[in-house]
């Protein structure tokens, strides 16, 4: 199992929508953090778009990905056919060996049959490169779809990219997610989460936390992925804070501080074998 850091760790510094800092951190900058937490693996996903970044600079992350012993991972938003060879290509060219797509919008309406049926015939490009395709339940595509399309595909090149809270959106708990894609799981998503309380007693919000504050029974989740080989990304939900210098700084001491949280779950699961 490997610790990694995602770039929706940073996603207020990076800029999401119409909130976008006046210098973005780069993905030299996300690679230059992953280093100083001493992890293994940086996934750039759809927050910042990796076809949009200059070759040049695709170029240098790749090389200084290499020096430093970090596995790049790319991700995308939603399935295409067409930007799923594009991003293979990306793949090849940055020797990431996992390509993430968040299944969502218009994949909710195709049929499970229909996505399967072009899974399958990108998955020879993906083999031939040895790049695997971990397919990420999202806020409106139940788990159970997920695994049908895995089963249909039976491709050891497709699997899960398990989220542990995304599909709470669907009507799902954690326990029924894991449960449902624990044995296709590729990729690893972890991030952990709490129920605030209206004021007002008008209901409830799901919010994010840091690692070990919030619902997520993180070390029976590692705990069950420990003997794999699979990357475990940490994200959060990191609400904002109403400005880009707070948001910086959070980010920064939520992402340090889960880190060590989950750096010391995992030793101690490794020492208990």
């Amino acid at each position: 199992m490997k610790l990694g850091l995602g770039s929706y760790s940073y996603r207020w510094s990076i800029g999401h929508k119409d909130r976008v800092p006046q210098r973005p951190l780069s993905c030299l900058e996300l690679l230059d953090i992953t280093s100083q937490l001493d992890l293994d693996v940086l996934q750039i996903a759809d927050n910042m778009p990796i076809h949009t970044i200059a070759s040049e600079t695709l170029e240098d992350l790749s090389k200084s990905a290499n020096n430093l012993g970090i596995n790049l991972e790319i991700g995308l938003q939603s399935f295409s056919p067409e930007t799923t060879k594009e991003y293979l290509q990306l793949a090849e060219r940055l020797n990431a060996r996992i390509l993430r797509i968040a299944l969502d919008g218009n994949d909710v309406q195709t049929s499970d049959d229909d996505i399967a049926k072009e899974f399958k015939k990108i998955l020879p490009i993906a083999e031939k490169i040895k790049c695997k395709i971990a397919i990420e339940n999202h806020f409106a595509f139940p788990s159970t779809r997920m695994a049908n399309i895995i089963k249909l595909v039976d491709h050891e090149y497709l699997g899960a990219c398990l989220d542990v809270a995304n599909s709470i959106c669907a009507g799902e708990w954690p326990d029924e997610t894991i449960d449902c894609l624990a044995e296709h799981t590729i990729n690893l998503h972890i991030k952990d989460y709490k129920f605030k309380l209206d004021p007002y007693g008008v209901g409830f919000c799901i919010e994010g936390a840091p690692m070990g504050d919030g619902l997520t029974n993180t070390q029976s989740l590692l705990s069950k992925f420990i003997d794999t080989e699979i990357s475990v990304i940490y994200e959060h939900w990191l609400p904002w804070p109403g400005n880009f210098e707070d948001a910086k700084k959070n980010e920064d001491k939520w992402t340090a501080e889960s880190i060590v949280y989950l750096k010391s779950l995992t030793s101690e699961l490794i020492q208990n074998q």
